[in-house]
């Protein structure tokens, strides 16, 4: 058993990136981390070097019974989870049009349906306990869109919006939610988790076309590093009263800024337009 004064973490997708940068600032900080992967391998590897320290599950997240499972073994044997992070997820370049609806499936699958559904699997918990936090890895893209990253931003402005839901239904029950939102970061995201749609058509080339081949160019250059977003991460779970949103990197910050602009220019320009369709 964990020491009931040691934290547990539970974080999907630890195999690379943001969330095994995540994983392994918090068991160096002394708390407990129970990660998840998708293959039997990289689970034993795990379990075979952080012994004391975390322990490996296999997880899809797009696997329902699956997550069911894994959350029942895990109340089982650790009885509690302190800190939950939905990490797993991909990227998917492509025009609104290019898409198909199979891709776009496969995109709000991971990125949102399995999200919310470990999160629910995890709320009775949670209540049970009258203490939780529930941290989603978003993006600066589940906040501002841009032509051809159109499914992805849908499905992280879905996770946004049923999070933000969430934090006020149970904040009265001791339970803290964040949605973190990176800008680029130099992880694999750009390259091997980053999906692109099949079809390609040419109309599309200076927009969609022209984000795909961004992409490729910015793999392993962007601004972000992840060791010190996880440092930024684990500085919340000091907070008595953590931000709903915390955006991470310049660019991040850029970008979101500029989306609150161009709201609040529409809404000044449009004011006396919006507010007079009343009764």
């Amino acid at each position: 058993m964990v020491d009931s004064k040691t934290k547990i973490w539970f974080i999907t997708g630890i195999s690379g990136g943001l969330g095994n940068a995540l994983a392994n600032a918090a068991m160096q900080e002394g708390h407990f981390v129970i990660g998840t992967f998708r293959h039997d391998q990289q689970v034993a590897d795990f379990n075979g070097v952080n012994t004391g320290k975390g322990f490996a599950v296999k997880l899809d997240i797009t696997n329902r019974s699956q997550i069911e499972d894994v959350v029942r073994r895990v109340v089982d044997q650790f009885g509690r989870v302190d800190v939950l992070v939905n990490n797993a997820g991909f990227g998917f370049a492509g025009a609104i049009e290019e898409a198909s609806e199979n891709e776009i499936r496969a995109v709000f699958e991971a990125n949102f349906f399995g999200t919310l559904a470990l999160t629910r699997a995890f709320l009775p918990l949670f209540r049970k306990q009258r203490h939780g936090y529930i941290m989603q890895i978003s993006s600066q893209s589940g906040f501002k869109a841009v032509a051809g990253f159109g499914v992805y931003n849908a499905s992280k402005f879905a996770l946004e919006g049923a999070s933000e839901a969430l934090a006020a239904e149970i904040a009265p029950l001791g339970i803290k939610l964040t949605i973190i939102e990176p800008g680029p970061f130099r992880t694999n995201f750009a390259g091997s988790s980053f999906a692109r749609a099949a079809s390609q058509l040419d109309d599309y080339d200076a927009t969609a076309g022209a984000f795909r081949s961004r992409m490729e160019q910015i793999d392993g250059r962007q601004e972000g590093d992840p060791v010190k977003a996880a440092g930024a991460i684990l500085q919340l779970i000091t907070l008595e009263s953590p931000p709903l949103r915390l955006p991470l990197g310049k660019i991040a910050v850029s970008t979101i800024q500029s989306k609150l602009d161009s709201v609040q220019t529409d809404l000044n320009n449009w004011r006396t337009v919006a507010e007079g369709a009343v009764y």
